[in-house]
């Protein structure tokens, strides 16, 4: 066992003991004194889709659940997405751009990039640039703005679809207060930080009126790098309309703009080892704008029986300006006779603009059903969905570093390179009936996916003057089962199998040249999970799960097979295996008015390897980097084939641990410190520890990174305020290997004070 690894293990395990430790014996006091949670009855129900349900229905889940609610996001001042999902054991998540703004989210061995492997949501509803034939978060909204986030890895995830591979994180916003009412919060910090968070509502009228509600977040800093920065405005709203005493139409929407200076590329190990944060891309840019919204209807007298019909739409345009799109590339129009490499890369050196806009509408009906019969009762969701998405993508190649348009003819890498459309029509129905018996409960569903996926090449060629275009159609049924028993009061065991699937984007499987269709299957796998729930007290939550991951194919980025493409691979069949726990201990008594506190999330993934007969290529010189792991044999056919049958798959670490130990007095000041720690990760599936030029091989260190946050409320006024301070130690560490070395978040220290009316 390396230093690094058992330091972090006798750290993080050291915390986690001693919270536990000083919390248990207060939490068993007072289950033994019967103590039971205060609801609180100040804000309205919505019509929204909440994939864990009430407190009072887990002992009826039969999967792996966790929440991060209200309390943690805020004592935590959580920075970002990031921050916020590292507290939920089985995820990892990786750092980009220093803001989070597109989290790299992965779970239980599966690759982060993109967040490909997780269906996200908010309020039940996706967002993502395009769910089906795209799920890549290049849009995510602002944490600021989120209440909770609920995190569902079990059966039951095939209840909203397509992605039932890693798992859902659903990301719950603020219910309209009954009671009229308004919030400011600002912070500032280190490295040009601002942050101003407005938000109002209230509901008007008699009881079960009109309910309104309006939130802006202005946000914007430098990065994890120089020459980098983000600024981002986010502005929403809902408005509730209550129709009768059992119906209610509620209206959301939301306004995003986010204009960064920030780069595609990382670094090379030369560039890293001069200056870990520089980028040499100072003309790069990315600039995004989403508009979007749902109308919801709901009729029903409770949560147990009603039918809740949901409109959303939202357009996405996206444009990313770049000299390089890895570090291979220094820069990527090196072949023009003006540009001699990055002696020029700021004068004469063109750009390319990868140029988006998606386009996503849908309509879905979910209903719910509760029966109770004689000893049983039955519980049914079912409801379908029809979702199309439209993606618009271009390549446009300026011959200047900060052109915006298609470059001179002369220059031998300007024009318009992609000029593609692609669509995606998708009809989704599901069903899940729950039976529960005393102590007993047994559930099963049923989800089917029906696809239709285009693609039009629109850019002429001799032989096809008028383009290319192909369409092919996809077809699955997801099945899903689950059991719980309540062993003892708050004490329950789950197990739970469901079929894991992902579709294929549209360039994935048709032919950009013939419009033929490609040999890249489904990605699909068996899911299973066994697992504890211990709730004895509302002070106390434990929960620990062994899952399996069985994959018959696993698609993965080229990219991270070891080449330098942004297209997908069939990776074949892959497995993984491990264990998960999350406990979470506050404080049910107090000594002097102070009351410890520990939340641990623990994962620990021993098996996430290659399955089948599995091969990777080496370079041995010539065309190709000597000793650099690519996905594919060369034309010449002159590269080393090597198994990796058993090899660990890339960005897969063994163990992830974030421990929170801290403080809270009963005026509310309270003091947080967190360990976040992750074990090594390789970069490439030969598992290599050979460095090559471009920094896009070898492995990635472990390392533990600290937080602390310190809240406090101001006497006898509505102000708080608070201190954070994100990597304590300021420890440089490596991020991601895919484009090239990415650095992680430098030490940040911020302040902040809020007001509320």
């Amino acid at each position: 066992m390396d230093l690094v690894r058992f330091s972090t293990l006798r750290v993080g395990t050291g915390l986690a003991l001693i919270g536990l430790l000083l919390t248990l014996p207060q939490a068993l006091r007072a289950q033994a004194q019967g103590t039971t949670p205060r609801i609180g009855r100040d804000t309205v129900q919505l019509p929204g889709v909440s994939v864990v349900g009430a407190p009072d229905r887990l002992s009826r889940i039969p999967g792996s659940v966790d929440r991060v609610d209200a309390r943690q996001l805020k004592a935590s001042r959580v920075f970002t997405t990031n921050e916020a999902l590292r507290k939920v054991a089985g995820l990892v998540v990786r750092d980009e751009e220093g803001f989070g703004l597109r989290p790299n989210i992965g779970v239980r061995g599966l690759n982060p990039t993109r967040s490909t492997k997780v269906l996200l949501l908010e309020d039940g509803i996706p967002f993502t640039v395009a769910p089906y034939g795209d799920n890549a978060a290049y849009y995510h909204p602002p944490i600021e703005r989120m209440e909770s986030i609920e995190v569902l890895k079990g059966a039951g995830q095939i209840l909203y679809g397509p992605q039932t591979v890693g798992g859902v994180i659903n990301y719950l916003t603020p219910s309209i207060p009954r009671t009229p009412g308004a919030g400011l919060s600002i912070a500032g910090g280190s490295r040009a930080f601002t942050n101003v968070h407005a938000r109002a509502g209230g509901t008007f009228g008699e009881a079960g009126g009109t309910g309104v509600f309006a939130d802006y977040i202005r946000r914007s800093g430098d990065g994890a790098r120089e020459n980098t920065s983000s600024a981002v405005d986010d502005a929403s709203f809902k408005l509730l309309v209550p129709l009768s005493r059992t119906q209610q139409l509620i209206v959301r929407g939301n306004a995003y703009r986010e204009q960064s200076t920030v780069t595609y590329s990382g670094l090379t190990e030369a560039e890293y080892a001069a200056d870990a944060r520089q980028n040499p891309f100072v003309n790069d840019g990315f600039d995004i704008a989403r508009v979007g919204g749902a109308i919801s209807h709901r009729v029903g007298r409770s949560e147990r029986r009603n039918l809740t019909t949901t409109l959303y739409g939202y357009r996405i345009n996206r444009d990313w300006w770049r000299q390089s799109s890895n570090s291979a590339q220094r820069p990527n129009d090196r072949n023009d006779p003006t540009c001699g490499g990055m002696t020029n890369l700021v004068t004469t050196c063109g750009n390319e603009g990868r140029l988006r806009e998606y386009v996503v509408v849908g309509l879905e009906p979910r209903a719910t059903w509760q029966w109770v019969r004689a000893a049983a009762i039955i519980e049914l969701d079912a409801g379908a969905r029809a979702h199309h998405e439209t993606q618009e993508r271009q390549q446009v190649n300026a011959s200047t570093p900060r052109g915006r348009t298609v470059g001179l003819s002369g220059n031998v890498n300007a024009g318009l390179v992609e000029d593609n459309r692609r669509t995606t029509d998708a009809f989704a129905s599901y069903v899940q009936a729950r039976v529960a018996t005393g102590r007993f409960t047994l559930s099963g569903g049923l989800r089917g996916e029906a696809l239709r996926l285009t693609r039009i090449n629109r850019r002429p060629t001799t032989a096809t003057p008028d383009g290319v275009q192909g369409a092919t159609t996809m077809q699955t049924l997801i099945p899903g089962a689950g059991a719980t028993l309540q062993l003892r009061e708050g004490l329950t065991a789950f197990a739970g199998i469901h079929r894991g699937f992902a579709p294929p984007r549209p360039e994935d499987i048709i032919s950009n040249s013939t419009g033929g269709v490609v040999e890249i299957d489904a990605e699909l796998s068996w899911n299973s999970e066994v697992g504890l729930r211990w709730l004895p007290v509302r002070p106390l939550r434990v929960e620990a799960t062994v899952f399996n991951l069985d994959f018959s194919n696993q698609i993965v980025p080229a990219s991270v097979a070891g080449g330098t493409g942004a297209t997908l691979t069939s990776a074949g069949r892959t497995l993984h295996r491990g264990a998960e726990l999350s406990l979470r201990a506050e404080p049910a008594r107090t000594v002097a008015g102070i009351g410890l506190f520990t939340e641990v999330a623990a994962a620990w993934t021993p098996v996430a390897r290659f399955e089948g007969r599995r091969f990777a290529y080496l370079g041995v010189g010539g065309g190709d980097v000597a000793g650099k792991v690519y996905a594919e044999q060369n034309a010449g056919g002159s590269r080393t084939r090597v198994s990796v049958t058993g090899n660990r798959l890339p960005y897969a670490p063994e163990y992830t641990l974030t421990t929170t130990v801290g403080a809270r007095h009963h005026s509310g000041s309270e003091l947080r410190v967190e360990a976040v720690a992750i074990s090594e990760q390789f970069g490439d599936a030969a598992n290599t520890r050979v460095l090559v030029a471009d920094g896009q091989q070898g492995p990635l260190a472990g390392n533990v990174l600290w937080n602390v946050t310190a809240n406090v409320p101001v006497p006898n006024t509505a102000l708080s305020a608070w201190v954070a301070v994100k990597n304590l130690t300021d420890r440089t560490v490596v991020v991601d290997r895919t484009r090239g070395l990415l650095p992680g978040l430098p030490r940040l220290v911020q302040l902040g004070m809020a007001y509320r009316l």
